[in-house]
């Protein structure tokens, strides 16, 4: 039970307890847990050698990339792909004279 929490509080950053009723410790409690299941699941899925606090730290970083997860699990060095349309719908920004 202390490697659990060792692990927790390690990968998941949990430091503190945001609340304090029985209710609201249970519930981060097992918010972080399906987080590290998840995290696991994704590292034993993964062709590529991924220590936990590496995927932990590197899934923080490309929250915001727009890939596709099983590849870059499988080749984390590879640039995320050039996206088509993506910026279609956007309006251009014009500079009055």
């Amino acid at each position: 039970m202390i490697q659990l929490f060792k692990a927790l509080k390690q990968s998941l950053k949990v430091k503190t307890f945001v609340g304090t009723s029985e209710n609201a410790v249970r519930t981060q409690i097992w918010t972080a847990l399906i987080a590290m299941l998840l995290v696991k699941y994704l590292q034993l899925k993964s062709t590529f050698g991924w220590s936990l606090s590496n995927l932990v730290a590197l899934l923080r970083q490309q929250l915001f990339v727009y890939r596709d997860l099983m590849t870059w699990l499988n080749d984390p060095y590879q640039a995320p792909p050039a996206l088509a349309g993506v910026h279609d719908g956007q309006l251009a920004l014009g500079f009055a004279r």
